[in-house]
């Protein structure tokens, strides 16, 4: 599903126009990177919570030639899935096996 899907699938649900679906799923995307740049963390019961993880300096390597690289630290956003979420998908999946 791409963005504009998204959008068609909020504006059936919630009777939105699509202008408006796409705006607030803007404000929405918005909402969340501006809280988790400064270092906020947003947690939606069930769904899931977004929030910036330090990452630690390391050593690399390239590919291509062999030779080791520094890889400086640097701060990453990170989502982890809620239970209702993670529930859901583990459902979805055992009935496509069957």
């Amino acid at each position: 599903m791409n963005k504009s899907e998204l959008i068609d699938a909020i504006a059936a649900k919630t009777e939105l126009s699509k202008v408006a679906s796409g705006k607030a799923l803007d404000a929405v995307v918005e909402a969340i990177v501006q809280a988790v740049a400064k270092g906020d963390g947003v947690s939606l019961v069930g769904f899931g919570s977004f929030k910036a993880s330090a990452r630690a300096a390391r050593e690399g390597k390239n590919p291509k030639t062999g030779e080791k690289i520094k890889i400086p630290a640097t701060t990453v956003p990170k989502f982890s899935a809620g239970a209702t979420f993670k529930a859901a998908v583990a459902a979805a999946k055992g009935k496509k096996k069957k």
